[in-house]
């Protein structure tokens, strides 16, 4: 494995246990939680990660990767509490479903490489089930609204934004309002046609591109099912749109201790690829460096 840049080690992470603030449901079987974590809030940039388990238990023992979802400040303007939205399904999240409120858990981070902030006319993020989960903050970041990180990286570096965001059907459908509200051009699609257009997201972003005039600067990020992202990357690498890809592989300790979250990465040269760890390398990759 190549060496890694010294910016995608874990050492500035914080470990908090922490009270839970909020923990309510907001679609079908999909969950938010709030942490009071300012060590966290205050250096997560749009894209990075969090380590998530129960305090004081070791079933289940494993932590769980969840994206940072949304960072909320205090009267005095510091980022104080982190929103993580989830979806009930195995151990874990099934368990982080039914605590109530005040009950302490573990998390640590910020973690990963987050997004590029690469400045362009018109920000398209292309996201399918619990995919959307990073988007709040890009969104926020490119338009000006809202900064991150430590020192606070540059924002208000696209004119536009385009949220493409489907699901199996309009009950799991999570957290609409919060990128209507930020500005965000929404667009939805359901597998039943529930809700907004039965179409695959894929197929959207295609409409969506060839509709666009070739002078404008357009820059697509994904995350959700890797056969979807798949298909938005061949669809930008076809109309030479820039891409980044958010990797969801599972992760153990998302640190880069245990290998378990690895994806294939093609190096320089021609049939050259190499494992990478989505935890630390990743999990924000450009698009043509995945080998699907």
């Amino acid at each position: 494995m190549s060496k890694l840049h010294a910016d995608y080690y874990a050492d500035s992470m914080h470990q908090v246990e922490s009270p839970l603030v909020r923990n309510e449901k907001i679609a079908e079987d999909t969950f938010l939680l709030r942490v009071d974590a300012p060590e966290i809030a205050s250096q997560v940039v749009p894209g990075q990660f969090v380590m998530i388990r129960l305090s004081h238990t070791d079933a289940p023992l494993i932590g769980r990767a969840l994206a940072v979802y949304d960072v909320i400040n205090e009267e005095s303007g510091k980022p104080k509490w982190i929103d993580l939205v989830y979806l009930r399904k195995g151990a874990m999240t099934s368990a982080l479903a039914s605590l109530p409120l005040q009950t302490k858990v573990t998390v640590w981070g910020p973690l990963g490489n987050g997004f590029s902030n690469r400045e362009c006319d018109h920000l398209v993020m292309v996201a399918g089930g619990i995919g959307q989960t990073p988007m709040l903050l890009l969104g926020r970041e490119a338009l000006g609204s809202q900064t991150f990180g430590s020192p606070n990286r540059k924002n208000g570096w696209s004119d536009q934004v385009t949220l493409i965001y489907g699901a199996r059907r309009k009950g799991l459908l999570a957290g609409v309002s919060d990128f209507t509200d930020a500005g965000f051009d929404v667009h939805l699609c359901t597998d039943d046609g529930s809700e907004g257009e039965q179409k695959l997201v894929p197929e959207v972003l295609a409409e969506k591109l060839s509709a666009m005039a070739s002078e404008v600067r357009v820059r697509v990020v994904t995350c959700g099912p890797e056969i979807m992202m798949e298909k938005v990357a061949e669809i930008c690498e076809s109309a030479n749109v820039d891409c980044q890809v958010s990797m969801e592989t599972p992760m153990a300790c998302g640190i880069g201790i245990c290998f378990s979250c690895v994806a294939k990465v093609k190096q320089d040269g021609p049939e050259q690829w190499d494992y990478k760890r989505t935890c630390v390398e990743g999990p924000i990759f450009d698009s043509e460096k995945i080998c699907w």
